[in-house]
Order: C-alpha cells, then sequence, then structure tokens
C-alpha cells in the first residue's frame, strides 16, 4: 500500500514538473538546470502549473478531435464502399469532393479535397513578360493591374511569392498578347505538389434558413 502511494505521489510532482533528488524537490528551468522548488517564486510557479492545466486539456481534447476525425473518415468509407458495392457508383464531385446529407436537409458533412500548388521556373517568364507590359502602361493607366502584379511577386516569405494574388492575375482577361503569354507561363508554372482531405459540418434549424459551420477550430470559436 505503501508503495502505491509513493509512486502516486511520483506520478503527482513528475506532472507538476518536479523532480525529487535525495528527497528534495527540484524545477528545471529553461536552460535544463534544477532549481529547488523553494527557490522559484511564487508567481512562476502559479504561471508553471496554469500552462500545465492548459496543456493537459489541450493534448486531451487534440487526441479525443483525431479519434473523432478517425471515426468519421471510416463512417463516410464504409457508407461509399456500401453505395459502391449496391450500386456501382459513389458520392463524389471534382476531385473528390463529397456532400453527405441528412434526409430532413437540415445536416451536412462536407469532405474536400485541396491542392497544395508550387510554380516551376516558368513562372520568372511571366514575371519579365509582366514588367515588360508595365513599363509600356503609363503610369496613370491600369493602376489596379499594376497594383495586383506587384503584390502577386512580392514574397510572403523568403523564396515564395503571393499565391492567392498570382491566382487573381489569372483571372483578368487582357488581350495583350504578352500578357497571354505571361498567363500561359503562369499556368504551365504551377505544379500540384501534394493535396490534403479536409471535413466540415454544417448545420441549421429549418430549410429557409442557411447552413451555419459547426466550429472545431480554437481559433475561429
Amino acid at each position: 500500500m505503501e508503495s502505491v502511494i509513493i509512486e502516486q505521489q511520483s506520478r503527482t510532482e513528475a506532472a507538476a514538473g518536479i523532480t525529487v533528488v535525495n528527497g528534495k524537490g527540484y524545477m528545471s528551468d529553461a536552460k535544463g538546470s534544477l532549481v529547488p522548488v523553494e527557490n522559484v517564486k511564487p508567481e512562476h510557479k502559479l504561471e508553471d502549473e496554469v500552462v500545465r492545466k492548459i496543456v493537459a486539456f489541450a493534448e486531451e481534447l487534440s487526441a479525443q478531435i483525431e479519434r473523432f476525425r478517425g471515426h468519421t473518415m471510416t463512417d463516410l468509407g464504409d457508407f461509399d464502399a456500401l453505395l459502391s458495392q449496391e450500386y456501382g457508383s459513389k458520392i463524389g464531385g471534382a476531385k473528390g469532393n463529397r456532400t453527405y446529407q441528412t434526409f430532413d436537409g437540415l445536416m451536412q458533412v462536407k469532405v474536400q479535397i485541396s491542392d497544395f500548388v508550387d510554380f516551376g521556373p516558368q513562372l520568372q517568364t511571366a514575371k519579365k513578360l509582366l514588367d515588360e507590359c508595365l513599363m509600356e502602361w503609363s503610369a496613370d493607366s491600369r493602376p489596379e493591374i499594376r497594383a495586383v502584379i506587384t503584390k502577386a511577386f512580392s514574397t510572403e516569405k523568403e523564396g515564395q511569392v503571393n499565391r492567392s494574388e498570382i491566382f487573381m492575375l489569372l483571372r483578368l482577361d487582357i488581350p495583350d498578347e504578352r500578357w497571354q503569354d505571361a498567363m500561359r507561363a503562369i499556368r504551365e508554372a504551377m505544379r500540384i505538389t501534394g493535396s490534403k482531405e479536409y471535413v466540415r459540418f454544417y448545420k441549421r434549424a429549418s430549410i429557409e434558413e442557411k447552413f451555419q459551420n459547426i466550429t472545431i477550430d480554437l481559433a475561429k470559436v
């Protein structure tokens, strides 16, 4: 019985960030040095306790969400397999996007595939062509297009262009031959480097109302 109590006490101390050496409690600082518990300021002890408590809940919640996602994808996969077996087809759209809905039309589960896009060397050719266009256009003409081009090729991170602005360029319809060549170069530069599957949940109170996203992302709650 005594050994069980000692073991439980050791676990409690470890969870609290306390290391016991020769019967004396220590807390490790950011440099890895062991500091006697009595030498740690009360406010630092309290902060340590609060953060450990929150992170413990966060880890538990993260594991729960991971299990939930696994169960969700398994359930949907089993349903797809059943449809395929029964009818030789499955629910799906472009890139494997799928929408599942309750019979009353009030709940939805959507699975969406998002591609990761990178750009090859053709992008530099596109930039040169667009620079030529900018040099010929007067400073007062097409200022909004000039702004989009500038944003498109300004790097968000080292070596990475602004992808959203690049895609914005592709939506513009400009008859200039060099512009068209630049857009072709951009399209040929686009490379799919990977993809990720997202699952989202929606609900509404009645058919007349819009679907509301069931938020699981902590940053959006």
